[in-house]
């Protein structure tokens, strides 16, 4: 799914149940122009930077990894954190991709308790 398309669906569903979540709303708590937002919803423009990003995705409650990866973005950290190592991230990342999700928690399980 798109980000915007993304975005516009988990935005209704929360104004069905809760006018604070109408375009005008969400774009003033997040400090952007309703039309601006309206326009990412629609596709018209591109998603916004990273900063804009998360204070969307906090304010509709979601995960600003997720919406940054919907946009086509990193976070600065991780983008940090692999410029340390780019060869080895990326033939991480390549490894994983096929893999069911249950292996891949339990690699982050493993790396998290330092049980590797």
């Amino acid at each position: 799914m798109a980000f915007g398309e993304y975005i516009r669906k988990k935005r209704l569903e929360l104004y069905a149940s809760d006018p604070r979540y109408s375009v005008r709303q969400v774009a003033g708590r997040i400090n952007v122009q309703p039309s601006y937002l309206s326009k990412v919803e629609r596709e018209e423009v591109a998603p916004p930077g990273e900063d804009t990003t998360r204070r969307l995705a906090e304010n509709i409650g979601e995960d600003p990894d997720v919406l940054l990866a919907l946009a086509g973005k990193v976070s600065s950290d991780l983008r940090d954190v692999i410029r340390k190592r780019p060869a080895l991230f990326a033939q991480l990342i390549r490894e994983l991709k096929d893999m069911p999700d249950h292996a891949i928690l339990r690699v982050v399980r493993e790396v998290r308790d330092g049980n590797w």
